[in-house]
């Protein structure tokens, strides 16, 4: 049997904009405001998923959520017409609107956290979708998520699905992107790392100041409990609160993990030498802890460049090569870091540049844009076929894009009507095309 690691990829939706919604995300917010190109950016996502396809990675596809989300708006007050609904939150509140449009959810890296087969104590791969409930916009993604998961994973033979956990900030869940899976193969159990932000129950702990820690030590326990993960093949670790307030909004801004490797920033994480030393006990040795040290990478350039919110993915041969943004190439000292790792002895030998600067400018880099699903040959036969990428879903996807994004949206084209049209048009056809069935509101 085969073991390897797919990622699926978030496919942009056609209401992406700059709201400059997500507070503790600095290009989230330094960017509010600007002018996007839909159609650029869900090309671009879908020129990275397709390259990663042709170095021969398993590569999917994920379904944006349904928006603007007017069943949201009609919960909260607005009545009429789709049209009138529109209008009235766009005069009550716009920021309400702009919630209820976004398109967050093509960073899929927030969308669950997933548990595969080889750790689960049942032997079936478990999906858990992130709450997201530290943000407005967020927080309405997790039953569409859901949908849409089971639409792709359906076989219960293979596959368990859990419902998000409870709706309160004592379990505050933002998903994989606060999660690292490690293991020395992909069909061996592996140490499932959690990385949380603050307690809930041990106040002494440390915690950030000026923004948010959106992970819970409770969420992750509660969600390694589901996926009935062992103690022996589990590690808690706290993010360090300092780099939290630097704009280090997850785990996956200041670290990335892949199989034996660990590549993190020296600040990252509290406690560091005793984690790392349970995380290699726990692997029984052979790790590669990479410790990218602040004298050559500060953390503002590991933020502004998304240095680790790249991808560590296993090639064919063994060796392993980073996905990483441009932004990574245009910064000096980023630059010359990676330039200088893969000289270095460890299992990462290339990087390779991808050009995602629409994602980027909204917070985003090429982690956040895929979920990590590690599975075996048999699992992946039992997923739905029509979302894996190839020659053929690239090309009918670029032109289901051509026929209904438009390539450029302010905030203010939220409030139009005919964008709500556009949008469900251009899902309803996608359910279609990637056979996914009734997943969103609108069709049921």
């Amino acid at each position: 049997m085969k073991h390897f690691e797919a990622n699926f990829d978030g496919l942009v939706g056609p209401t992406h904009n700059y709201a400059g919604l997500s507070f503790g995300n600095v290009a989230s917010q330094s960017n509010a405001a600007q002018i996007s190109n839909p159609k650029d950016a869900a090309k671009q996502g879908l020129k990275k998923a397709k390259a990663l396809a042709d170095m021969g990675l398993v590569q999917g596809v994920l379904a944006p959520q349904e928006r603007p989300d007017l069943h949201t708006l009609r919960r909260v007050g607005f009545s009429g017409s789709d049209a009138d609904v529109l209008s009235q939150a766009a005069k009550a509140s716009p920021v309400l609107l702009q919630a209820c449009a976004s398109a967050s959810s093509m960073w899929t890296a927030n969308a669950a956290t997933v548990s595969p087969s080889a750790d689960s104590a049942d032997g079936k791969l478990h999906f858990t979708p992130a709450n997201l409930v530290d943000k407005l916009h967020r927080s309405i993604e997790p039953a569409t998520t859901g949908n849409i998961l089971k639409a792709i994973f359906s076989d219960e033979r293979y596959f368990a699905h859990h419902q998000h956990l409870p709706e309160h900030p004592h379990f505050g869940d933002e998903g994989a992107a606060n999660h690292t899976r490690l293991c020395h193969d992909y069909g061996q159990a592996g140490v499932e790392v959690f990385v949380y932000g603050r307690s809930v129950a041990d106040l002494s702990r440390p915690a950030p100041v000026k923004y948010p820690a959106r992970q819970t030590l409770e969420a992750s326990q509660a969600v390694a409990r589901l996926h009935q993960l062992s103690d022996d093949r589990t590690v808690y670790i706290q993010q360090n609160p300092d780099v939290i307030d630097q704009g280090v909004f997850h785990n996956d801004v200041i670290a990335v993990g892949n199989q034996n490797v660990l590549f993190y920033h020296e600040q990252a994480f509290l406690e560091t030498q005793a984690k790392l030393a349970e995380i290699d006990k726990k692997m029984r040795g052979n790790m590669h802890f990479i410790e990218v040290p602040t004298a050559k990478v500060g953390v503002q350039d590991a933020v502004k460049s998304y240095l680790f919110n790249t991808q560590i993915v296993t090639l064919k041969d063994g060796s392993m090569a980073i996905i990483a943004p441009t932004d990574c190439q245009e910064n000096a000292a980023v630059h010359a870091y990676l330039n200088e790792l893969v000289t270095l002895n460890t299992p990462i030998k290339a990087v390779h540049y991808f050009d995602v600067k629409q994602s980027m400018q909204n917070g985003g880099g090429p982690a956040c844009l895929r979920l990590r699903v590690a599975m075996n040959d048999t699992e992946l036969a039992a997923v739905n076929p029509q979302v894996m990428m190839n020659d053929a879903l690239f090309a009918r996807l670029n032109q289901w894009v051509d026929k209904h994004y438009r390539d450029r949206l302010s905030t203010q084209d939220l409030a139009d009507p005919q964008l709500l049209i556009e949008s469900r048009t251009a899902l309803d056809e996608l359910t279609q095309i990637m056979n996914l069935g009734s997943v969103y509101q609108f069709q049921r």
